[in-house]
């Protein structure tokens, strides 16, 4: 698991670019680690989508165009209406939709008087875990998988773009506005209306395909601040 996570650490961070052959022999000694399991850790990333595997039994660092990133979020956006439909729609305990208003509270903790006072580090990891409950809500072990594997691509998570963005007024402003759709969501779950849920997640997904927008077209240093950025290659 410490190999998997660090492997995957450096190919989103830059350190393997899109297109690099990956090796066991040297990845082995740099993870400090025996054959098998690098192999083992290749195989897995490869599932998540941020390795290919070559004809040759290789692997290679998977590059990204822009709309690959688009389709990610879009991805996710999907399989999380789907969950809060069918949270809705089937009904969740009170101890459920307890613990999610309890999140909900904290991300409310999260913002000052000012409407630039965001507590980003405490909202990101607040929010990983509004999202990760909605989608148990649902109660499906099926959609709990594809979520987990649809926001392990490089710009699909909840959070991708909450880093290095503290000086944007505007994505300060879409976190207010992220939140309300927090708030939406519950009450949608709680009122069973799951048509409503289903809209609300999938609109409060597209935050993130805006801030995609911005980083890519309108603040390129932004790239090497969000995580699987720099794997993009057009």
């Amino acid at each position: 698991m410490r190999a998997l996570m660090e492997l995957r650490k450096q190919i989103l961070s830059g350190d393997y670019p899109g297109g690099t052959r990956l090796f066991e022999v040297p990845l082995a000694e740099t993870l400090q680690i025996s054959r098998t399991p690098v192999r083992e850790v290749m195989s897995r990333l490869a599932e998540e989508g941020l390795l290919d595997r070559l004809a040759n039994g290789g692997f290679v660092v998977r590059s990204f165009t822009y709309a690959d990133a688009v389709d990610a979020i879009e991805l996710r956006g999907v399989l999380e209406g789907t969950a809060a439909r069918l949270a809705a729609e089937r009904g969740v305990s009170q101890a459920g939709l307890d613990q999610l208003r309890e999140i909900q509270a904290r991300l409310d903790d999260c913002f000052g008087e000012a409407p630039a006072d965001v507590d980003l580090e405490a909202y990101s990891e607040a929010n990983a875990k509004f999202h990760s409950a909605l989608v148990e809500l649902s109660g499906s072990t099926v959609i709990q998988r594809e979520v987990e594997r649809a926001t392990r691509l490089p710009f699909a998570s909840p959070s991708a773009f909450l880093s290095g963005r503290a000086h944007v007024a505007a994505f300060r402003q879409s976190l207010h506005i992220a939140q309300d759709q927090h708030r939406s969501l519950v009450q949608a779950i709680a009122g069973r209306e799951g048509a409503r849920a289903e809209f609300i997640a999938r609109e409060h997904a597209r935050i993130a395909r805006k801030n995609l927008e911005y980083a890519v077209f309108e603040d390129p240093e932004l790239m090497l601040t969000v995580p699987g950025l720099v794997l993009l290659n057009s």
